[in-house]
Order: structure tokens, then C-alpha cells, then sequence
């Protein structure tokens, strides 16, 4: 099987939501870390695992006003929910998204990722009228015996938002491969669609990863991961199958959803775009600069090239390149 143009797999079409994420346009709400679960092969950072925080994107969000200014700033069309559960905190997963709905319109679409412990038809009715797309992660994974009660829970959300609109999302662990495979086939009439991602590792689930796993050349990737997904796609190819399935890869996701993303975002007065998403800056640090933008954020003035050129061995002009994102993290600086 081939690639296609973002660097995944897929069979028919994309799922609505990966369509606008791997054009960058996806606001990423992270609603909370806590969980319902404990899955071992959660790849969640230790600033977010059972943490009651909310970022969006980058930024640390205080309340919904900041969720809607990160998402004007990264000129978002849509945003993917995650967590943590969004239903551990449902009234808030609730109030975020149709703040999102209320300031830019019904054609915001806006996903959520579920894992099926708490689903009930009473929560998802409630979240009905803000989310266009679920994306549901069973338990069988984690706990064999859990795959009729994860069967179950889907059945709940195809009825209630309809089968277009209700999919999985799994982890592609390489030696469950089989197992994954079985538990399409017996969903494949009651979802519209597939999401299966390249297996990650991270600093939360590096002991148990690697107990378990060999690690790819690159040191993020399980060995197997990328291998046995395109032969799962090729295998549920030849069941002429109409669901919308792509295995989402980790070249994905950083080459091509996240420097999207970055391409979109919002840059200060006479920044620089590069190719990779980040942006150069030429400036003073520490002072207010007549002619230039004051970044207050960072107390430093940025600088035109003319103004460069003019205060250049009067003062300390420096040139850095940075991310467009909430925390503007620095690629590279030094003096010009």
C-alpha cells in the first residue's frame, strides 16, 4: 500500500475530522487529564496525565476566553477534544465546545475522542448538539472480556448521533494487530469510520513500552507499528469494506499536521515565515525601540531589516528563530 500526500495510509476517503486536522486546522482542546482509565500505553506528558488542566494547543487555558483567542491566533476552522475523559467533566466539555459553536458558527466542526467507560445515552444526547463527530476508544485493548461491553457503548453513540458520525480510534500495537483487526469486522455496521495511529512512545509510558517493544530508528516509534498497520489496511482492502479507515503515522502528525498548523498560526509585526512553520525575528531585548513592535510577552522590540541595519553596533540586535506558538519556544537565537 501506498502513502498518500500527508505521509498515512487509507482506505476510501478520510474521516471528516482527520480532513481539516491534516491541514493544520484543527484546534487541539485538551479539557482535562483526568481519566476513567489507566491504560499503560497512554503516551499523555506528566504536566497533563491526571491533571485538571486545560490547553489549547500549546496554552495553558484559565477559562474559555482563552481557548477562544488561541484558537483566532492559530486561525483554527475546527478543533478535536481530548483528554484525559471528557465526560469526567462533561458540564465543562459542554461549555467549551458550544462556546466554540457560539463564536464561530455551526460549521466549526468539532470531534472528541471517548474512551467507553462512562458513555451512557443520557451524556451523549447532551453532547449531541455540540459534537459532529465521536471517536470512541474501547477497552478490549487493555482487557479482553471488555470487548462486548465496548460494543455496546458504540451502539449507544451510532443511535444517538448516527453511524456517519461514530468511529474508533486505537493505537496500532503491532502484536494485537489481529485482535484489532476481528473487532472492525464485528463493528464495521454500526460506525462510519477508522482511526488507527502509529504507536508512540513517551516519558509516561517508556518503562512499560519498552519491556514490551523494540523502538524504531528514530527512538519514538514501536518497531512493527507502521509495518502492521498497512499490512491490517491491505488485509480489510480485500473485505471491500466501506469504512473510512486511515492509519495515522507519526510523519503525519509531525510533518505535515503540525507545520500545517504552524503555517496558519498568527506571527508578530515583521516576522519571518520558514518553510518549517517557525519564524525569525530581528530583535532588542530589554528595550523599547522608537520604530519597532514592543513584544511585551517577551520584553523585547522586533525590528523591520531597515531598522536592523540602522541600530546594529549601537545596540545588541539579535536574530532568533522561533515557534509561532502560546509558549514561542526558540529554535535558535544569537547577534547579528
Amino acid at each position: 500500500m501506498q502513502p498518500n500526500k500527508y505521509s498515512s495510509y487509507n482506505l476510501n476517503e478520510l474521516p471528516e475530522g482527520c480532513k481539516k486536522c491534516v491541514l493544520g486546522e484543527k484546534l487541539v482542546l485538551f479539557i482535562s487529564g483526568v481519566c476513567s482509565r489507566n491504560c499503560w500505553y497512554c503516551s499523555l506528558s506528566e504536566k497533563r496525565k491526571n491533571k485538571e488542566v486545560i490547553y489549547a494547543n500549546e496554552k495553558l487555558c484559565e477559562n474559555v476566553q482563552d481557548v477562544i483567542q488561541e484558537a483566532e491566533e492559530s486561525n483554527a476552522t475546527s478543533a478535536g477534544i481530548t483528554g484525559g475523559d471528557a465526560l469526567v467533566c462533561l458540564d465543562k466539555t459542554i461549555e467549551y465546545a458550544q462556546a466554540l459553536k457560539s463564536k464561530f458558527g455551526k460549521n466549526f466542526h468539532i470531534h472528541i475522542y471517548l474512551p467507553t467507560k462512562l458513555i451512557d445515552k443520557e451524556k451523549i444526547e447532551k453532547l449531541k448538539p455540540v459534537i459532529d463527530e465521536i471517536r470512541i476508544h474501547p477497552e478490549f485493548l487493555i482487557n479482553p472480556e471488555k470487548r462486548e461491553f465496548d460494543i455496546e457503548k458504540i451502539k449507544i453513540v451510532s443511535e444517538v448521533i448516527g453511524k456517519n458520525n461514530t468511529g474508533i480510534e486505537l493505537p496500532l500495537l503491532p502484536d494485537k494487530k489481529q485482535e484489532i483487526k476481528e473487532f472492525i469486522l464485528q463493528v464495521k455496521d454500526i460506525i462510519g469510520f477508522v482511526n488507527l495511529n502509529q504507536f508512540e512512545i513517551s516519558d509516561t509510558n517508556f518503562d512499560k513500552v519498552t519491556e514490551n517493544y523494540e523502538l524504531d530508528d528514530n527512538g519514538y516509534t514501536i518497531k512493527g507499528s507502521l509495518e502492521e498497520g498497512k499490512r491490517l489496511l491491505n488485509e480489510l482492502a480485500r473485505e471491500r469494506t466501506k469504512l473510512k479507515i486511515h492509519f495515522c503515522t507519526a510523519e503525519l502528525k509531525l510533518w505535515h499536521q503540525y507545520k500545517n498548523r504552524l503555517l496558519r498560526h498568527k506571527i508578530l509585526p515583521y516576522g519571518k515565515r520558514n518553510e518549517d512553520g517557525t519564524v525569525s525575528y530581528l530583535a532588542i531585548y530589554g528595550e523599547k525601540i522608537e520604530g519597532g513592535y514592543y513584544d511585551k510577552k517577551k520584553d523585547r522590540t522586533i525590528l523591520s531589516e531597515k531598522l536592523a541595519r540602522e541600530l546594529k553596533g549601537k545596540h545588541k540586535v539579535e536574530l532568533v528563530e522561533e515557534y509561532p506558538t502560546s509558549d514561542g519556544d526558540e529554535v535558535e537565537r544569537g547577534e547579528i
